[in-house]
């Protein structure tokens, strides 16, 4: 293993954007370490049966205020403008369906409430807080007036507690209350999930993006490849294939499988995906068939799922008879073969089983924890490139 100056465990953002920088800008020879037959970790696409491109892990819409993250991926992928908008959809109580722009906002307040009734309150809403401020149930529900204390109750009951539930398992009285105190409601009529400065999807994919990433002559990508099988951790030097390795190690995994599990497992959430085909049947070809109006719908009241994803909206791919949909379901994580961990479980208890790892990590000198698993911490994908684009900065 003297052939490599560095070595990477997983090719997704934290192990892609690491490997390209040290290998570019620091002519480090990198070896890149991936257990599954493809890079680009949750964030790979990949055509379907049917051609449509889907997120085989779940959808992922690219949006950062960091000018440098972008800048730096335009330079592997170019972009389709894509701005997300998200609804919810909830029984309306007469035997029928509605749905309103998630965050709720004023648009949201005038399908719930009646246009009269809706504008009225959204009025109140803004001569208390201005217009275009994203204000949290939390500071509602301690406003001294209560038809505005009773929109943080409504927003509370049909967006954010079943929801919740479903995501992460817990009753109302498990939620953590500062959880709820951030669910904001944007006093506008930005219909936008996000609004942030550099908005978009990969052009031809993630996956392109990443494979151009690490085509790289300093790069050497292995997949397949269980790294766990062939590292060894113990009094403070770590061994690739029976060798010491004392070159950077940047781990993107988990922490406790690193370590064995010697405390016990973290707890995370895993996701179930359903994907299905649906095809029009009018036999009306002129127009573009979707299932649904938007990328991404919210149950947040009723069915088991929590969303159904249309790829089409994403993607921008034109398919006019069928296309390509994905309901999630969320669940415990047991560490079962084949099962994912997605979103660690964040409370003080499983942050000190963390921080014992953590811990034991830095008895290596030369390894670095990066990610969300290795870091046991929710990231977007541009704070997992920033992350990596700093860490690249202090290693060289």
């Amino acid at each position: 293993m003297k052939q490599y100056d560095a070595l990477i465990v997983g090719a997704g953002y934290a192990g892609a954007v690491t490997a390209r920088r040290l290998a570019e800008d620091g002519g480090k020879r990198v070896l890149v370490l991936e257990r599954r037959e493809h890079v680009g970790g949750n964030a790979y696409d990949t055509p379907d049966e049917e051609d449509i491109v889907i997120h085989v892990y779940g959808p992922h819409i690219f949006h950062t205020n960091d000018k440098r993250v972008y800048d730096y991926l335009s330079r592997f992928t170019k972009w389709r403008d894509y701005q997300h908008t998200v609804v919810a959809d909830i029984p309306d109580g007469r035997g029928g369906r509605t749905r309103f722009p998630v965050p709720f906002n004023l648009d949201s307040l005038e399908i719930a409430f009646g246009p009269q009734e809706g504008k009225r309150l959204g009025d109140k809403l803004i001569a208390a807080y201005g217009a275009e401020k994203k204000v949290t149930i939390l500071e509602l529900r301690h406003n001294p007036d209560p038809e505005i204390a009773a929109i943080a109750d409504y927003v509370y009951e049909h967006v954010f507690v079943h929801y919740t539930m479903k995501q992460w398992g817990q009753t109302p009285e498990e939620i953590d209350p500062n959880t709820t105190a951030r669910v904001p409601v944007f006093l506008s009529r930005d219909p936008r999930y996000f609004q942030d400065a550099y908005q978009g999807m990969p052009l031809e994919g993630y996956t392109p993006m990443f494979e151009r990433m690490l085509d790289h002559p300093n790069i050497t990508v292995e997949l397949g490849v269980d790294a766990l099988k062939r590292l060894e951790l113990a009094d403070g030097v770590i061994k690739l294939d029976g060798e010491i390795f004392d070159g950077p190690v940047i781990y993107t995994g988990q922490a406790d499988e690193l370590f064995g599990f010697r405390f016990g497992p973290l707890p995370y959430r895993t996701l179930d995906f359903q994907f299905e085909i649906h095809g029009r049947m009018d036999g009306n070809d002129e127009d573009e068939y979707f299932y649904q109006s938007h990328g991404t719908v919210n149950y947040t009241v009723d069915e088991d799922f929590t969303r159904i994803t249309e790829f089409k909206h994403l993607t921008g791919q034109k398919t006019r008879w069928e296309t390509a949909i994905m309901k999630e379901y969320s669940r415990a994580y047991t560490g079962a073969e084949g099962e994912i961990p997605y979103y660690a479980i964040i409370n003080p208890d499983n942050n000190a089983l963390y921080a014992k790892y953590a811990d034991l990590a830095a008895q290596y000198p030369n390894l670095r924890l990066l990610g969300r698993l290795a870091e046991y911490k929710y990231y977007n994908m541009d704070a997992i490139a920033a992350r990596a684009l700093a860490l690249a900065d202090e290693l060289l």
